[in-house]
């Protein structure tokens, strides 16, 4: 098999999906939101992603949602898609949907809901198959926060070896294990922090980049994160990185999706409602998102 000459150089923003009043997706609003992060500096979309809401969309929503987000991606921007699902067969079928829409590359979560069986066997297999026959490049998306499943590095190294896997989104915040897998894997493998929390110390190892929530409400910011660091300005990237840990983790581990979607109302975009059962925040909650959003210089006062 030939190998990819694929790049996931830059910042990502894992985008999520806009639902009305009605709970149905509101198309109309994803093509405005992407047009908006179109003019910013961004490289990328990650479109299905866990901001995404993958997990509470039909099949048939998430084509739809892959169709209406390939009309709104330009050309010079890579459109990934998650294409994870629980069986290697679906997998495979959904990663064929999103070639034949336009995607550039499928970022496949790992299985889970077996998961005291999902060990390192197990996650070759399926990754193994998938790339055999994938029509497009493959990235590993590493979540154990969400799943329960923490790929090894001596099991992402194995998989590295494949031509079609070209990289790995690690959400796990184990730097350590990053590096492990840095240092051994080969040139055509690339990693992506897979959060904001950790990006500048992902890239000074060697990360070619980051997919971070916080790059749909804050893209410059994590953009100019990504450009101090790869200029060598070391003093300015520590700086910007510590100021935006505090809203990363607003809009991730303490708020989540909901939160994301409230600031990013806040912000001139169109978050909506989460689709249940996920809840909008309460006032207690806005309040404290907006003082973080404040503070950090995201949100006007």
């Amino acid at each position: 098999m030939a190998m990819h000459p694929f790049s996931l150089a830059g910042i990502y923003a894992p985008i999520p999906t806009p639902f009305d009043a009605n709970d149905a997706v509101a198309h109309d609003k994803l093509a405005e939101n992407i047009a908006k992060w179109n003019k910013t500096s961004l490289a990328g979309f990650v479109v299905l992603g866990t901001n995404g809401e993958f997990p509470l969309l039909s099949d048939r929503e998430k084509v739809e949602v892959l169709r209406t987000a390939r009309q709104a991606i330009p050309k010079d921007k890579q459109f990934i898609a998650g294409t994870g699902c629980e069986s290697t067969g679906h997998t495979l079928r959904f990663t064929e949907q999103a070639a034949a829409i336009g995607a550039d590359a499928a970022m496949v979560i790992t299985p889970s809901y077996y998961k005291s069986r999902m060990d390192a066997g197990a996650m070759r297999r399926h990754f193994l198959q998938l790339a055999d026959r994938s029509p497009l490049p493959v990235i590993l998306y590493n979540m154990p926060g969400n799943t329960g499943v923490d790929l090894a590095a001596e099991t992402v190294l194995e998989m590295a070896q494949h031509p079609n896997i070209v990289g790995i989104k690690d959400s796990s915040g184990n730097i350590v294990k990053l590096g492990e897998i840095l240092r051994a894997a080969p040139p055509h493998f690339q990693i992506l922090a897979g959060s904001a929390s950790f990006l500048y110390a992902a890239l000074v190892l060697g990360a070619v980049g980051g997919v971070a929530a916080l790059a749909n409400i804050a893209p410059e910011a994590c953009c100019r994160l990504y450009e101090y660091t790869l200029q060598g300005q070391h003093q300015e990237a520590r700086q910007l990185q510590l100021k935006l840990i505090p809203p990363n983790a607003a809009v991730t581990i303490r708020f989540g999706v909901p939160g994301l979607k409230q600031a990013m109302d806040w912000l001139g975009y169109y978050g909506g409602p989460p689709r249940p059962p996920l809840v909008p925040l309460d006032e207690a909650q806005q309040a404290a998102l907006k003082a973080i959003l404040i503070a950090a210089g995201i949100l006007p006062t």
